[in-house]
C-alpha cells in the first residue's frame, strides 16, 4: 500500500543563476556546448501534488498561453509514467498537480525545467518508483537542457549541453534579481547570427585547482571578462532594456545577466545592501532578492518524507 496516497504535498522548485554561460561550441545536431557555474537561489515556485490511484495527471492551474499538453510539468510526469510502465517497477499511480507560479517566464532563470524536475524527483518519491537519480536526469535531458541540475540539486560547474555537472562549493551570498518589461525566448538566442559561439573552453584541471569566488565577479562595466555570460553580448544588442537596466546596476554594484535573460543579478555582501539597492531601482523594474544555495531546497523536503 502507498503510504502517500490521499495526501497532499507541497514542493519547491527554485530559480537557478548561472554565474557565467559560455558557448564553446555547436555540435552538428544544432545543439550548443557550454561551460557554465550553476548555483541555486531560495527563490521558489511551489508545486502541490496529490497522488491517486488511477493513472490521469492532472494540471489544476493551468499557465495562460501555455497548453497543458506542453506544458512542462504534464510532459515530465507522463515522461515518468511511461519509463516506470516500461520497466515495470511498480504500479502506475496518477496525480493532481498545482502550481504558485512566481518566476518569471523568459527570465533565465530556469522556471520550466525546474518545474519539471520537481516534479520528476516529487513523484518518483511520491509514486514510490525508486528510479535512481542518474536516471531521472536523463529523462530530464529530453526535456530540455537545465533539467538535470535542478534533479541533482547541487550547485555544479557544466560541460556539454549543461548535463555533464562537477559539484563545487560556492559562497552562499546574496544577489539583487531584476528583471524590465521583456520576455526573451531561449530559442530566439540561441539562434541568432549575434551570439558568440568560440570562446575558449577553461581547462578543468586549472578551474577546479584555481577557481576562487572572487574571480566570478572581478569586473565593473559591460566589457568581456575571462568569466562572463556570452547570451548577454547578444541580448543587450536587440534588447534596449536588458542594455539599459545591466548599464544602471553595474554603476552599484557586479551584475550579470543570467542564462539567455531577462533577469539581471547584482551580487552585494549582504540581505540588507540587496534590499537598499532594490530600493534604488527604476520604476518599472520587477525584482526580488535571494540567496545563493549549493543544495536545492527540494532535497531537503525529499529527505523528510
Amino acid at each position: 500500500m502507498n503510504k502517500y496516497i490521499n495526501k497532499s504535498f507541497k514542493f519547491p522548485s527554485p530559480a537557478k543563476l548561472n554565474l557565467f554561460l559560455h558557448v564553446v561550441g555547436q555540435r552538428a545536431d544544432g545543439y550548443h556546448e557550454l561551460e557554465t557555474l550553476f548555483q541555486f537561489i531560495d527563490y521558489c515556485d511551489t508545486i502541490e501534488i496529490s497522488i491517486s490511484e488511477n493513472a490521469e495527471v492532472e494540471l489544476l492551474t493551468p499557465i495562460d498561453g501555455v497548453k497543458n499538453d506542453d506544458n512542462l510539468i504534464i510532459k515530465a510526469a507522463r515522461l515518468l509514467q511511461k519509463h516506470i510502465g516500461q520497466a515495470q517497477k511498480v504500479p502506475i499511480y496518477g496525480a493532481k498537480i498545482s502550481i504558485d507560479k512566481v518566476l518569471p517566464m523568459g527570465g533565465g532563470l530556469g522556471g520550466g525545467s525546474s518545474n519539471a524536475a520537481t516534479i520528476l524527483v516529487a513523484l518518483n518519491k511520491l509514486w514510490q518508483s525508486n528510479v535512481s537519480t542518474e536516471e531521472l536526469a536523463e529523462l530530464g535531458l529530453s526535456l530540455g537542457a537545465d533539467v538535470p541540475i535542478f534533479v541533482h540539486g547541487f550547485a555544479a560547474f557544466a560541460q556539454g549541453v549543461g548535463e555533464q555537472l562537477t559539484p563545487v562549493a560556492l559562497e552562499e551570498c546574496w544577489y539583487l534579481v531584476s528583471k524590465p518589461d521583456v520576455s526573451i525566448s531561449t530559442a530566439s538566442v540561441f539562434s541568432s547570427k549575434d551570439l558568440p559561439r568560440n570562446t575558449a573552453k577553461i581547462n578543468t584541471t586549472d578551474f577546479n585547482a584555481d577557481f576562487k569566488d572572487e574571480d566570478l565577479f572581478a569586473f565593473k562595466s559591460l566589457k568581456k571578462e575571462k568569466y562572463h555570460n556570452d547570451c548577454q553580448t547578444m541580448v543587450i544588442k536587440h534588447y534596449f532594456e536588458v542594455a539599459n537596466l545591466l548599464s544602471w546596476l553595474v554603476e552599484y554594484a557586479p551584475s550579470r545577466m543570467t542564462g539567455t535573460g531577462a533577469c539581471i543579478f547584482s551580487r552585494l555582501s549582504s540581505q540588507q545592501e540587496a534590499c537598499d539597492l532594490q530600493a534604488k531601482l527604476p520604476l518599472g523594474i520587477s525584482s526580488f532578492v535571494a540567496q545563493g544555495l549549493n543544495k536545492s531546497p527540494l532535497c531537503s523536503v525529499i529527505e523528510q518524507l
